[in-house]
């Protein structure tokens, strides 16, 4: 099965695993489990930390770098289908970089690994408790 994590799972997954739901570990220590990383949230985080609202325990590179080695992480990037999808979708919720992992979920036709239920309103399966 393939997951798609989104910006926060990557976070915690990646500095506090204690606070992932409890359906998640697993499926991050499957290896029969590809997980993706979208790079909708490479550049939320870069965002944030330029911002100041995210510290991570390493720079920036270093950390996604790590974050990519660690959980063995399969790189997606945004594709035109993926934006065009994202352009169809109801404005359940204005966060751009939610939209496009939710936009890249249904492309892909591939769950999600958030804690956040907006997906569930877009009718993305969601994997968390």
């Amino acid at each position: 099965m393939t997951y798609l994590l989104d910006t926060q799972a990557l976070i915690w997954a990646q500095d506090e695993p204690s606070k992932l739901g409890r359906a998640v570990v697993p499926t991050l220590q499957n290896p029969n489990c590809e997980v993706i990383l979208s790079m909708a949230t490479n550049w939320e985080i870069g965002i944030k930390i330029a911002i100041g609202k995210l510290k991570l325990s390493l720079p920036y590179r270093a950390w996604i770098a790590k974050a990519v080695s660690d959980l063995k992480l399969t790189v997606l990037p945004i594709r035109l289908d993926d934006i065009e999808r994202q352009i169809t979708l109801p404005f359940h919720h204005r966060d751009p970089f939610d939209r496009m992992i939710a936009a890249q979920a249904l492309v892909e036709g591939i769950p999600v690994v958030s804690s956040d239920a907006i997906f569930d309103s877009y009718g993305v399966q969601r994997l968390w408790n």
